[in-house]
């Protein structure tokens, strides 16, 4: 059996997905060695991550120590930043890890493999655009979502004071109206709400105003219109500004500027308008699309080389249709699944099958207020759209479908009723 060492860099939901599996089956039984390699010493859920940044889901609870879920499920970690490739050597190169004063606690690493999965995900889009780099928070980490977080409660904390106030509200501007944009502008009323329960701020949602800003004629663009129409009149409704059809030319420290030279004054800035590739990904050698992911064989492998394979957002996946995979997590998680199975023909000599995308639907959740979305029903492709309870129960159980990807039936179980208890226990956002 050839192929023994198998590398997949990045633990985002679908590569971490991959890892599990690989180690249970190849992994603890020493058929294969598997190493997960990400920057991060923790994974979090990326769609959870506008819930990290205003306090919803506390990171510390919720995250999961890549280490440690290694040694339970049969894998090896190791923490890095994809620097570069020898594909004739398969050797791939690893930056050094750095603390937060920039002290080298990791030395620079070359690794080797026999195969090589890609899995990086995708980095917020700037488009270029003036003052999006130093002026705007992104929702692409953790980190950055804890980010957000801290500068929104100290903002609070200021406005709290009515001498040091900038504006009549506190006021927000999120560029982007995609499900990041749309779920995190829903989210704000929520925070707002919570910190005035819990005494954190004399201000409510009534001193809070958020622009939600999108280049496209409408909010969620590519979802169906019936979804698109529920949501933007439930955002409206909670008072949040949707501006549709305005480009973003520039983002100052306190303001956002409009191609019209409309002028959003603002206090938080949120950068959410789109996504592409790593910037490393362009260092490898390999064919990429015009948004710099990389091409792939319907089987998931790299055009250029048969031992790399990539899935999730850094893939540019055909369909027999001539359409594109999309970048969501529903296809990570499908992609996982059909990589698991042809990296286990790949090793025992076997055929490698096509990736067939099947779209399950889209669900948007507006914080406590709302969910809204759609179910694909069959092989006919016809939607089932749903709102409140039942949209709320299936977005929900997104999530534990991947819990019990990563963590099995049983430990998925005991979250579940360990979340449930600390609704009573712990507060409904992280107050620090």
């Amino acid at each position: 059996m050839e192929g023994r060492r198998i590398l997949v860099v990045g633990g985002g939901a679908g590569g971490l997905e991959l890892v599990t599996r690989l180690g249970r089956r190849l992994g603890r039984r020493g058929k294969a060695e598997i190493t997960l390699i990400d920057r991060n010493p923790t994974h979090i859920w990326k769609p959870l991550l506008h819930e990290v940044a205003t306090g919803a889901l506390d990171s510390s609870i919720d995250e999961i120590s890549y280490q440690s879920h290694a040694q339970l499920n049969g894998y090896r970690f190791q923490r890095g930043t994809l620097e570069g490739l020898d594909r004739e050597a398969r050797q791939l190169r690893l930056a050094p890890v750095l603390d937060e004063h920039g002290e080298e606690v990791l030395p620079a690493r070359s690794l080797e493999y026999d195969l090589l999965v890609l899995a990086l995900g995708s980095v917020s889009n700037d488009f270029g655009t003036p003052g999006v780099a130093d002026h705007c928070h992104f929702l692409d980490s953790p980190a950055q979502a804890e980010a957000f977080r801290r500068d929104m409660l100290n903002t609070f904390l200021r406005y709290s004071d009515p001498e040091r106030r900038e504006h009549p509200h506190l006021t927000v501007g999120i560029v982007g109206a995609g499900a990041t944009g749309v779920e995190l502008a829903a989210e704000l009323y929520d925070a707002s709400r919570m910190l005035h329960s819990y005494g954190f701020t004399e201000m409510d949602s009534r001193h809070l105003e958020v622009h939600l800003i999108e280049a496209a004629p409408d909010v969620l663009p590519a979802l169906p219109e019936r979804i698109r129409s529920a949501v933007r009149t439930e955002l409206e409704r909670l008072g949040v500004k949707v501006h549709t059809s305005t480009r973003v030319v520039c983002v100052e420290e306190s303001a956002i500027v409009t191609a019209d030279e409309e002028r959003i004054e603002t206090d938080l800035n949120v950068w959410a308008a789109g996504i592409k590739a790593p910037n490393v990904l362009r260092e490898l050698g390999l064919s990429l699309d015009r948004n710099q992911r990389i091409q792939v064989e319907p089987t998931l492998q790299s055009v250029d080389d048969p031992n790399i394979f990539v899935l999730g957002d850094c893939a540019s996946c055909p369909q027999p249709d001539g359409s594109v995979v999309p970048p969501r997590a529903q296809a990570a998680h499908q992609q996982a699944q059909r990589l698991y199975k042809n990296l286990l023909a790949r090793l025992e000599n076997g055929t490698l099958k096509p990736f067939r995308y099947r779209d399950r639907g889209s669900l948007i959740s507006l914080a406590h207020f709302e969910a809204i979305g759609s179910l694909m029903r069959g092989a006919s492709a016809r939607s089932l759209f749903i709102e409140g309870r039942l949209a709320k129960f299936f977005y929900a159980s997104l999530y534990r479908m991947h819990q019990r990807a990563i963590h099995g039936t049983a430990k998925t179980a005991l979250i579940l009723l360990s979340d449930g208890l600390n609704r009573f226990i712990r507060p409904r956002m992280k107050l620090h």
